[in-house]
């Protein structure tokens, strides 16, 4: 490899560093299954340890007190010393909620939140999810089968094959 490869490759990175801090700190994400870090517990997962995290990416001082208090808002303050293997289901997913939240994102994107959750930890979930979104003031963008929680937005598109089928816009969202 030449001192030019090498170089190309050096402001690549740097340049998908950039690129990637800006999608992370402007949006947040959740999915179906939880992807934890199962050699942290919850709190380092969420104020992130390991480098290039949303906390960190953001420049955030108060990484901790951040993570601590999205921890404790999604109910999870007296397990913030728990690893996944030591949570549900549910609980797992509501630490990917705190993670995804703590940047104070504009944008959160949830693909299937509920996906894989009994009907009362996803009806938790959806609670929580729209609480976030209406306590930080992020936009919402929610892909989902589940036609209740679908309900509870406040646009609704769906897509078949691709393509837009049909659209609503709700009146009482929630």
């Amino acid at each position: 490899m030449s001192i030019l490869d090498k170089h190309a490759i050096l402001e690549r990175n740097a340049t998908l560093l950039l690129v990637g801090s800006l999608l992370v700190v402007t949006i947040g994400g959740i999915v179906e299954i939880a992807p934890l870090f199962y050699l942290e517990n919850t709190i380092e997962d969420v104020k992130g340890v390991r480098p290039y995290t949303p906390l960190e990416l953001a420049g955030r001082k108060d990484a901790f007190e951040r993570a601590e208090a999205e921890l404790t808002a999604v109910g999870l303050g007296a397990r913030m010393h728990h690893y996944p293997a030591q949570m549900s289901g549910g609980e797992q997913q509501r630490v990917a909620l705190a993670r995804a939240a703590a940047p104070r994102p504009a944008i959160l994107l949830a693909d299937e939140p509920t996906g894989n959750l009994d009907g009362s930890n996803g009806q938790a979930i959806m609670d929580l999810l729209f609480g976030l979104r209406d306590r930080h003031g992020a936009t919402l963008v929610l892909v989902t089968h589940s036609p209740e929680l679908a309900a509870r937005c406040d646009r609704v598109i769906h897509l078949r094959d691709g393509r837009i089928e049909t659209e609503t816009r709700l009146e009482a969202a929630q």
